[in-house]
């Protein structure tokens, strides 16, 4: 299993909707790179729910239930989107400044790529920021 990282304004996508919708197409992402981490998704993986814009943390945890297929929002064709499924919510959000202050977090995507959608996480990561977020 692979973990990663998605991103989603919460008045435009809240951890709150996604909770009450259950599973749900993860669309509009229009960056080359986070497209590559779509693509790159398998069902069974999970991801850390993000809440950017003014609150920036982690707030839930998703998982995969569907691979990459074309984003039809996307008049191009050259964009896809999954599907994701709420699984729980982070009881202690942890705060982007919170990971931007530990070094073990350096390399991670969301730090080097502030403005990526969809970043990858590695399995130390993923452990230490369960951790931190009380799981």
């Amino acid at each position: 299993m692979a973990y990663w990282l998605i991103k989603s304004e919460p008045d435009t996508w809240s951890w709150e909707q996604q909770v009450k919708k259950g599973t749900e197409a993860w669309n509009g992402v229009r960056n080359h790179t986070a497209a590559r981490n779509l693509k790159t998704m398998r069902k069974g993986d999970q991801a850390f729910f993000y809440h950017s814009g003014a609150t920036k943390e982690i707030v839930g945890i998703v998982e995969v239930v569907r691979e990459a297929y074309p984003d039809p929002s996307d008049k191009s064709g050259v964009f896809v989107m999954v599907d994701v499924k709420a699984l729980k919510p982070v009881p202690k959000p942890v705060s982007l400044a919170a990971i931007k202050a530990d070094a073990r977090f350096a390399k991670l995507d969301l730090v080097r790529q502030s403005r990526l959608s969809v970043g990858a996480v590695d399995d130390a990561a993923w452990k230490a920021i369960c951790k931190m977020g009380g799981l």
